[in-house]
């Protein structure tokens, strides 16, 4: 049997403040996880990812464990690029022994054992690995962390038109306006009075799903399993599985099990796995300048060419009642914010407070908090993943 490892190289290990508490393999491009992504088309569930060392005990769902950096990666076994978005429909040749995209290697298929040491760093690239010629491959490169919001409308309109394929669709109240396919799985509930707007894509609701009245969901538009959609405007944006969304939220992705459970405008942004936005938090998603965005990354501001960007928010990030955000801010992992004052364009992880100087979020009052949290949405705070988020913190703070 095949092997399919994930590979976070050294530029995915940048991708903050996510890089802190999750490989990139787990996040969100489009409609889906960029794992499950690789798992569909060869086939293959993952047998693990290689990233940076603090992830070792990384814990969450169906995801693969770190790989140990002492072990050894067999022959045949695949190795992917975790920063390469793979097309849904696409199929991979069994024979390949490579696969390439714009020029780049994105998986390779070992011809002699690997050791994982020598990946441990990120900088090998696969180019190094690869023998014979290589397989054309559909798909996008990710090369920063603004350019899943930068794609997001078209990726989402290329994954929804083909996971909506595989769907059988059922019955609804709603009103639809344009021609693209609106696509409710069964097991979905769609209340009266929802408009399906699909006159600039298609929108796709899974099972589980509630859209309540009063809602006006924007296409391309995705909804995740048992996530509730709480009345107002939800344009082009990717929900993941067991979120509730209120308020306005346009071109923002939702990794899962997240909070947006009040009124606030939230736009252009990214939103990790256990964060909860207070009543009334809003996000600035262009400049007064209209000219492009900066967003903080570990090598310092950089222009990201782009006039609409929002916030990003890290995993297990928090704010209180009316904060607001300005342009391109990042909010690290576990950070508590609040207040009616502003705040800097990067709040470090596990901050806390209403302004700088913020106070340190201490470890075991964290861990207490995320534990409350996860157990709202029925997931327990295992003893893996109390240690793997005991070790980001030592981490982000101590950097």
């Amino acid at each position: 049997m095949t092997d399919l490892y994930l590979y976070d190289d050294a530029l995915a290990r940048t991708f903050e403040p996510f890089a802190l508490t999750r490989p990139v393999s787990e996040l969100r491009a489009g409609a889906e996880l960029l794992r499950r992504r690789w798992e569909r088309i060869s086939n293959i569930r993952a047998t693990g990812f290689i990233g940076a060392a603090h992830l070792a005990d990384f814990e969450e769902f169906d995801a693969p464990h770190a790989l140990p950096a002492d072990a050894d990666i067999a022959a045949g076994s695949i190795v992917a690029n975790s920063r390469f978005v793979l097309a849904l429909d696409e199929l991979l040749d069994p024979s390949a022994s490579a696969w390439r995209s714009s020029g780049q290697v994105c998986a390779v298929r070992l011809s002699h054992p690997v050791a994982a040491a020598s990946l441990a760093d990120g900088t090998l690239s696969l180019e190094s690995l690869a023998h014979g010629d290589a397989t054309e491959l559909r798909g996008r490169w990710v090369s920063a962390i603004w350019d899943f919001i930068a794609q997001l409308r078209t990726q989402l309109a290329d994954d929804i038109d083909v996971l909506a394929a595989s769907v059988t669709p059922s019955a609804h109240p709603a009103v639809i306006i344009g021609d693209n396919r609106v696509t409710i799985e069964q097991g979905a509930t769609i209340e009266p009075y929802v408009v399906f707007d699909a006159s600039g894509g298609a929108i796709m609701i899974r099972r589980g799903a509630l859209i309540s009245a009063f809602t006006r969901l924007v296409g391309p538009c995705y909804v995740g399993s048992d996530s509730t959609i709480v009345g107002d405007r939800v344009a082009n944006c990717s929900i993941g599985d067991r979120c509730k969304i209120r308020g306005e939220i346009s071109s923002t992705i939702v990794l899962g099990h997240s909070n947006k459970g009040h009124t606030g405008f939230v736009g252009h942004s990214y939103l990790g796995r256990w964060v909860n936005l207070g009543a009334g938090t809003t996000t600035s998603n262009l400049k007064n300048t209209y000219g492009t965005v900066q967003l903080w990354t570990p090598a310092g501001m950089v222009d990201t060419g782009q006039q609409f960007l929002g916030t990003v928010f890290g995993d297990h990030s928090k704010t209180g009642i009316g904060t607001m955000l300005t342009t391109g801010t990042v909010l690290g992992a576990g950070a508590n914010v609040y207040g009616s004052g502003s705040h800097p364009k990067h709040v470090s992880p596990f901050a806390w407070g209403d302004g700088e100087p913020y106070v340190e979020f201490q470890a075991e009052k964290f861990l207490d908090v995320a534990e409350r949290v996860m157990k709202r949405r029925d997931v327990t705070l295992t003893d893996g993943m109390r240690r793997h988020l005991a070790l980001a913190h030592a981490r982000g703070t101590r950097s």
